[in-house]
């Protein structure tokens, strides 16, 4: 009886303790390794033993529970370390078997972090499996077996099987499976039972090693490796294909892509956190920095092959232009070395010692016993840096950031006076009428670049990368002939031009900036917008001020051909003097016009542009870090645009201000 009560222990039931789910073959319903878990024990003593005492069948009863616990734990760990169907694969033909492996993953529902629990349970089964070993050999050696023996060598495991049960019971019934699974653990390792919070910890750290060989794909290689959508680092476009796709129609989709428009995806609405697999333990805040950090590594990794073709190229004239950031700052700023720059040498945007120093601090985090939040948090802050300072590095030095703003502040800040002044003489006969619907654009090609000729010198690199358009029309007026193999980033989306309802066709008037990898990292097609946006706004100032100017040029003129008509006629001129007393009122109030659009002008080049301007170069300067970079862009541009803002409702309020005083 014994031997079979030991038998039992270990799963297998007999003539004196049977398996209630047994009856099932009667029924024609077997019981195999792929049924459900039972909700209660089905281990009985069989009801025809009466030789047994009510006190030892108590007793036996509930021994045989361990023995049920421990072949439904086995159970799970046997079916969720199962790859049996993946080598049913290797009988199909090969142009198939990636379809076939696809069905059969979507049938199985395979779970890497199961299979990482499954072997945690393993170990626990096998200490029990030894404990029963060693309870066998001591009722060998006795005279007297006793079952005391038994319930003295297997006292601890009425402590951790039924918590480990309902553990496993509730994975299978919810299909808990990626994050949610290290939440399960985590949550019932808060428990005041030493032995079983140890087991529950044990378990967790299996799970751990997943999440963190995960980790360690995306932070150190920019790999997001999730077969089965486990990790909380996901791609975008996963929810929107369809699940019945095949392998073979994903990888098609994916190699019309051109691996220039994936980096850029990757980087703006590639990844994103799904917050059901994000474990409530890791912050969001956390969560962000590897996103962030897994995104940062895989552009450094894969830089465009037009960058990698002009980097060597370039390399001397890119160091220039880190020189030109402190150019741009205040004199008495100090001198200040990186390590990055020296790393600009080696051809690599990653170089391989960072790349070793992130895999050793997740490496330390996967040996430790135990998840410490503190020490997690500060590796991921870590990486996170690291891989902000290498693109910071990439952005700022290697593709000329401060170059890039200063063509824009050039161009659509209006920084190039001269230029626009003179594209606006040239135009002004052609915007006295309204644009044509066929040759708009065309129309302003011919003073576009006449002014370009007279006003933009020939080392200005940067002007061949803006074009003129008029979003109306369609038609793109391009500032350089020069065929740029480049790629573009529109800044005049219809929607957005012709949002707002304009008096005059010509407020239309938008610039493109043409923009190179790296830089779309930086010059988004949000912030191309904003710089589009407040563009239109000083170019209408600047043609108010030109009207305003030249109609009091106008009337001169003509009042002075007129007295000179009077006094070669001999007349008095009293009807030129009458009108001048009638329109005398209008010319002082285009006078307080024209004073409050100079100065408004003035306010907002030299108090608002130029002087945040200053203060992004010194941050520019002061900073190593390409988020930090990015916020302090965002701040320069949302006081530029609050300007904006107050003075288009305060000029509306003048309008009103000044009819009165035109009407009489």
């Amino acid at each position: 009886m014994l031997h079979e009560l030991l038998l039992a222990l270990l799963g297998f039931t007999g003539d004196l303790i049977v398996d209630e789910r047994e009856q099932l073959k009667t029924l024609g319903l077997a019981f195999n390794s792929d049924s459900p878990l039972s909700d209660e024990c089905t281990f009985k003593l069989a009801p025809d033993i009466s030789f047994i005492e009510p006190s030892e069948r108590d007793l036996i009863e509930r021994l045989i529970k361990l023995g049920f616990y421990y072949r439904e734990l086995d159970r799970f760990a046997k079916k969720s370390r199962n790859l049996s169907w993946i080598r049913s694969v290797t009988s199909v033909h090969p142009l198939e078997r990636a379809d076939e492996l696809s069905r059969l993953s979507r049938e199985k529902k395979p779970s890497v972090y199961r299979r990482a629990i499954a072997n945690g349970i393993g170990e626990i089964l096998s200490v029990y499996r030894s404990a029963v070993l060693q309870i066998e050999q001591k009722l060998l050696a006795e005279t007297t077996p006793i079952l005391a023996t038994v319930t003295q060598g297997l006292n601890k495991f009425f402590v951790l099987f039924p918590p480990l049960y309902e553990v496993i019971l509730e994975i299978e019934r919810d299909d808990i499976r990626g994050g949610q699974l290290l939440n399960v653990l985590n949550k019932r390792c808060h428990c005041g039972v030493p032995e079983l919070r140890t087991c529950l910890q044990r378990l967790l750290w299996h799970g751990h090693q997943v999440m963190y060989n995960q980790l360690a794909a995306w932070m150190v290689y920019g790999i997001l490796q999730d077969p089965h959508g486990e990790f909380f680092i996901k791609r975008q476009e996963d929810g929107d294909l369809d699940h019945r796709s095949s392998q073979e129609e994903i990888s098609d989709k994916l190699a019309r892509t051109s691996v220039h428009e994936t980096s850029l995806t990757d980087w703006h609405s590639g990844f994103h956190i799904s917050l059901d697999m994000l474990p409530d333990y890791i912050p969001m805040r956390l969560g962000e920095s590897i996103l962030f950090a897994g995104k940062a590594i895989r552009v450094l990794r894969n830089p465009s092959p037009a960058f990698q073709f002009q980097k060597d190229k370039n390399f001397q004239q890119t160091m220039r232009g880190s020189q030109r950031i402190r150019g741009f700052m205040h004199s008495d700023f100090p001198e200040r070395e990186t390590e990055l720059d020296a790393d600009l040498t080696g051809g690599e945007l990653l170089p391989q010692s960072e790349a070793d120093k992130i895999e050793a601090m997740l490496k330390d985090l996967k040996e430790s016993s135990e998840f410490h939040k503190r020490s997690f948090e500060c590796t991921v802050d870590s990486v996170r840096a690291i891989a902000a300072s290498h693109l910071w590095q990439l952005v700022v030095v290697r593709a000329d950031l401060n170059g890039h703003l200063k063509a824009l502040k050039d161009y659509f800040l209006l920084e190039k006076g001269d230029f626009f002044q003179c594209f606006l003489e040239e135009s002004r006969q052609l915007m006295r009428l309204p644009p044509r619907q066929s040759t708009g654009e065309s129309d302003l090609m011919v003073p576009f670049q006449l002014a370009a000729t007279k006003t933009i010198a020939e080392e200005d690199k940067y002007f061949s990368r803006v074009s003129l358009r008029m979003p109306s029309f369609g038609v793109t007026v391009r500032s350089s002939q020069a065929d740029l193999a480049r790629s573009k980033v529109s800044l005049a989306g219809k929607a957005n031009l012709t949002s707002d309802t304009s008096v005059d066709g010509w407020d239309a008037i938008a610039l493109e900036y043409s923009v190179d990898w790296p830089m779309q990292l930086f010059f988004t097609q949000e912030v191309l917008s904003k710089y589009l946006k407040v563009f239109q706004y000083l170019i209408r100032l600047k043609r108010t001020q030109m009207e305003l100017e030249k109609s009091w040029a106008s009337v001169m003129h003509q009042d002075h051909i007129e007295s000179a008509q009077h006094r070669k006629d001999g007349t008095n001129g009293s009807t030129s003097q009458q009108r001048r007393q009638g329109i005398r009122p209008m010319w002082r109030v285009r006078e307080h016009m024209a004073f409050l659009i100079r100065n408004l002008q003035f306010y907002i080049q030299v108090d608002v542009i130029e002087s945040q301007w200053k203060v992004l170069q010194t941050h520019i300067h002061d900073s190593q870090d390409f988020t930090e970079l990015v916020g302090f862009h965002q701040e320069y541009f949302v006081k530029q645009a609050g300007i904006e803002i107050f003075f288009s409702t305060f000029l509306v309020w003048f309008s009103f201000l000044c009819l009165p005083l035109l009407l009489t």
